[in-house]
Formats: structure tokens, C-alpha cells, sequence
């Protein structure tokens, strides 16, 4: 059965819109936790835009779930992860002027750097996951630098606007789970999934875990923070 992990980040984002101590993303943890959901993501970006290092301190002490902390591989974000040790690490490529991940990581044009930031977060105990774009050679880089898991981007699935491209980009998220499956490596999934395109993904039984972020937050305001999660669960379960 695949899992819910809700990103809040976009709680944060209205929060630091107005630079004030509402609405608070660790209030924000706790409802979605009560609601049903499997797990806490969140993205400590370089520029800070949106989650706090403070955030992800309280969070690590106060939920119930797991926590799974996004973040860039760099010597500053691996200190913050080795001292807060999130369940999980995913660690994701980066741009300052991008309004949300682009893409997966290059995997095949950095392994050692990868390698080595997966060396330092598994001696501490922290499961690591790569968020990598469908393709196989970056699944199977992914398991040589020592990844646990990877996180399939589904951007592209969830950006098509013809049936055969949205067919097409299906296969590519089937081929490279069917890699990722037969190297052992855990699979999640995330990246544009809604309430109108994420049932066809949480039917692929291989994949553990679905991170969604922006389409709750968003239903959250018409509906509420329970009923958002509650309806998420309800598709993909």
C-alpha cells in the first residue's frame, strides 16, 4: 500500500510571505499527522525562502510519523542533517531562481560528490534517498554511489498535455521503477501530483511512498488541512 508524505512547505511560504510567526508549519505537521498521513517532508533551501533551520529542529523533536528533510548536497546542509538526523534524507539538485525543483539530480556527471555526502549521512544513522529524473542510467548510479532509495520525479508525467506524451512519460517512470526494483533500491515518487493525476502512480505497487506538497496546501485552503490529507490518502490507498 503506498504511503502519504505531505510537504508543508508551502505553510512556511506563507509565513515568511509576511515575515511573521504564522501560519506555523510545525501546527501545520501535527493536523496532517492527525489526518492520517505517513510522513513529514520538508525543503531547507540554501536561501531559506520558505522552511527555517529552526523548523526543521522542532519538527525532528515533535513528530510522530518520520521526518524526510529535502535539501542540496552541500557541506553546509549535510552539518545541519548530521546534527537535527532527519529519518530520511532526499537530497535534491538546487537553483536560486527557480520557483520549485526543475529536475532530478545528475547522478551520472557527480558520483563522487554524491558518494561521498551518501557516505557521511549513512555512517549517522540517516536513510538516504536521490531524487533522480526516470532514466536508468541515473537509477543505476544511484545504487553504485550507495543510495538506500531513490525518489522517481514525476514532473514531467504530471506536466503532459496530450494522452500519448502522459503514456510515454508513464513508461519512463515504469521502466526506470522495474530498474530501481531489481537493484533492491526503495522507490518513492513526487514532484506535481494532484487529486486529478496521482492515481495512476500510487497503482504502481513497487513504489513505497508519494511526497505531495503544493495541491494539498493549495485544497487546504478551500477545505481545510484534514479534509486536503484526508481525500490524498483516500485516492492513492
Amino acid at each position: 500500500m503506498t504511503r502519504l508524505g505531505v510537504n508543508i512547505d508551502h505553510v512556511a511560504t506563507i509565513r515568511q510571505a509576511r515575515g511573521v510567526k504564522y501560519p506555523d508549519p510545525v501546527t501545520a505537521a501535527a493536523l496532517v499527522e492527525m489526518a492520517g498521513a505517513d510522513g513529514i517532508v520538508v525543503h531547507l533551501r540554501e536561501d531559506r525562502r520558505h522552511i527555517q533551520d529552526r523548523d526543521v529542529h522542532i519538527l525532528r523533536e515533535t513528530i510522530k510519523t518520520k521526518l524526510n528533510l529535502e535539501m542540496a548536497a552541500t557541506r553546509e546542509m549535510v552539518e545541519i542533517a548530521l546534527e537535527a538526523k532527519p529519518h530520511m534524507v532526499t537530497l535534491v539538485p538546487e537553483k536560486r531562481r527557480e520557483l520549485t525543483t526543475e529536475g532530478g539530480l545528475n547522478v551520472v556527471g557527480n558520483k563522487a560528490t554524491h558518494a561521498k555526502t551518501i557516505a557521511q549521512l549513512k555512517d549517522a544513522g540517516i536513510i538516504v534517498s536521490l531524487f533522480i529524473d526516470p532514466h536508468g542510467p541515473q537509477v543505476e548510479t544511484a545504487k553504485e554511489v550507495g543510495a538506500d532509495f531513490v525518489e522517481l520525479h514525476t514532473g514531467c508525467y504530471c506536466d503532459a498535455t496530450t494522452k500519448d506524451e502522459q503514456d510515454q512519460e508513464y513508461k519512463n517512470i515504469l521502466d526506470a521503477v522495474n530498474i530501481a526494483y531489481d537493484l533492491d533500491l526503495g522507490i518513492n515518487g513526487g514532484h506535481g501530483l494532484n487529486y486529478f493525476n496521482v492515481r495512476r502512480i500510487a497503482e504502481i505497487k513497487e513504489i513505497e511512498e508519494l511526497s505531495i506538497g503544493h495541491s494539498i496546501i493549495a485544497r487546504a485552503i478551500l477545505v481545510g488541512l484534514d479534509r486536503a490529507v484526508r481525500d490524498m490518502i483516500d485516492l492513492i490507498k
